[in-house]
This record gives structure tokens, C-alpha cells and sequence, in this order.
């Protein structure tokens, strides 16, 4: 994430992730899936403007970037993950801070990108700021971990490595810069309703093949290694899967797949001009929002 101090308050540019590797390794007693995964952060932003307020309340207000109309479901009320991890860092910090709240969504939701994720590791961080409490990054990371399994991974600024539910995270060694499409199609899904029906392999596929190609950025190898374990069980629940697989591979991206637990699918590309390329074939076809992407510093 971006931020930076303003004249008010600060302003935060918190980003989208793409799941360049999934797999689900069990079910575990708590309810969650044990999982490993590398995690790459994307030049796709969601921005959050804090604050001060006089009082203790938290006054939160919602915007929606033009066209994004893959965000219209996000809520408004307590509910808002925004709104959570800053009444979880007051109780934490056992303060009574209050912030106005300005929330601009870009990032669409239900589709494997983690923008509420994002928002909620960028409110903790602005937050940690604004009301003075100077806590380290690994103590905020914490408190983004009682929010979400992903909350934790946007406090590491570049591609990572994560396991047990998603908590457990560790720099990946190598982080090359990628350019990649992504396309968001009309119908979104509920994560907990692909993880139910996701089909647990015997013999789960090793992350290590992919990781290494990722390291030496080859694309070509990172194409024939890359994989998702949820995508088969999103592609039951919404036909889109298969549709903008089917396009994706009609553009000549070297690979491509879904991310997260979907909608989302994104392509690999060569390079930016071939991305942005992509991208404008795409829009034309009638498949949902499309951006042309990079990994992001």
C-alpha cells in the first residue's frame, strides 16, 4: 500500500492481489482451509482518505470510481470491513479515536482480487497515524488477522508466500515486475460458497515449480506451473469462468486463470504494450470490466 500525510490526514492507495498459485491442502477443524499460495499485488487501487473528528465516531463514506459497477454491493454500515478494523484497533489500542472516513472503491468485489481485505489493512495502517499510536507493522498485521485470512498479507509491500489459512506469510524471494490483464465478469461469487463444494486433491500440487519460475520470471514456465485449485469449483457455480478462459486464450496471453475464489481470471502478458493491447480487444466482447495491470512497489 501507498500512504502518505496530508494537510487533514492521510491518504492511503490500497491495492488489489492476484493469486499467481492456489492450492487447498485440507479442511481444517476451525473451519478454515489450509492453504499455500503466492500472492501478487497489483497496480489496481482502492483509496482511503482519513481524517480527524472531534469526537469518538467513526464517519464512513462511501464512492464508487466511475464505471466500477463490479463494487455496487459493497456495504455502507457496520458491517463495511473498513469500519471493523478501525473499532477493533480503537478496542485494541483501548482508545476512543473517532475519523471521518472517505472509502473510493475501484477494486471489484466477489472476485478474488481482496479489495476489502486491502481496504481494511489500509484503514489499520492510516489509523496507526492519524491517532499517533506508532505500532510496528507486525503488531498491525496482527490485528489484521483477527479481520480476514488476507487482511495480514497487505502489510508486505511486495509478492508473497502464504500458508496455514492465509495468515502465515513470508516475502517471496524474488518479486519480478509483471504485466497482466484482468477481467472482472458480470457475476461475482461468495468465497464460502466455492470453498464448499472445492474438491480436495490426494496428492496436492507443489507450489515449488511455480515459485522458481516466478523467481527467474519465466514466463513461459510460470504459464505451464501456475495453477488455481479453487477455479474448478467456481466454474460449477458460474459459467463465466469458462467463458473468459475461453477469451483470454483467444488473445494470446501466455497463460491465464482465475484468482482467488473468482470471478476474476486474469491473462499473462509479455509485456505493458501487450497487456494494454489485450485489454482493448477484450473490452469489445462484452465479457465485464477489463483493466491492463502491473505488479505494484
Amino acid at each position: 500500500m501507498h500512504l502518505q500525510k496530508t494537510a487533514d490526514g492521510v491518504l492511503v492507495h490500497a491495492p488489489a492481489k492476484l493469486n499467481l498459485f492456489f492450492e487447498v491442502l485440507n479442511r481444517r477443524s476451525d473451519g478454515f482451509h489450509e492453504v499455500e499460495t503466492l500472492v501478487y499485488p497489483i497496480d489496481l487501487y482502492d483509496t482511503l482518505i482519513l481524517s480527524g473528528q472531534a469526537d469518538s465516531r467513526i464517519d464512513f463514506r462511501l464512492f464508487f470510481a466511475s464505471g466500477d459497477a463490479g463494487c455496487r454491493d459493497v456495504p455502507e454500515d457496520s458491517s463495511n470491513l473498513v469500519i471493523r478494523a478501525l473499532e477493533l484497533l480503537r478496542r485494541r489500542a483501548g482508545s476512543e479515536f473517532g475519523t471521518r472516513v472517505c472509502l473510493r472503491k475501484r477494486i471489484p468485489t466477489a472476485a478474488g482480487l481482496g479489495g476489502g481485505s486491502s481496504d481494511a489493512a489500509a484503514a489499520l495502517a492510516a489509523a496507526n497515524v492519524l491517532w499517533g499510536l506508532h505500532w510496528p507493522r507486525e503488531r498491525l498485521a496482527q490485528v489484521g488477522a483477527e479481520l480476514g485470512s488476507d487482511v495480514s498479507l497487505f502489510f508486505h509491500p511486495a509478492a508473497s508466500i502464504c500458508r496455514g489459512r492465509g495468515e502465515i506469510i513470508a516475502p517471496a524471494a524474488v518479486s519480478p515486475m509483471l504485466h497482466l490483464v484482468v477481467v472482472r465478469p458480470p457475476e461475482g461469487l461468495g468465497t464460502a460458497d466455492v470453498y464448499r463444494i472445492c474438491q480436495i486433491a490426494d496428492k496436492p500440487r507443489p507450489l515449488r515449480p511455480f515459485a522458481e519460475a516466478f523467481g527467474r520470471g519465466d514466463l513461459k514456465r510460470m504459464a505451464e506451473t501456475m495453477f488455481n485449485r479453487l477455479e474448478a469449483s467456481a466454474s460449477v457455480l458460474s459459467p463465466w469462468i469458462a467463458r473468459v478462459r475461453r477469451e483470454l486464450e483467444s488473445v494470446d496471453c501466455v497463460g491465464y486463470q482465475m484468482t482467488g475464489s473468482g470471478t476474476c481470471c486474469f491473462g499473462l502478458c509479455r509485456h505493458a504494450r501487450h497487456a494494454r493491447r489485450v485489454a482493448r480487444r477484450l473490452q469489445t466482447r462484452g465479457i465485464g470490466m477489463v483493466y491492463a495491470v502491473r505488479g505494484c512497489r
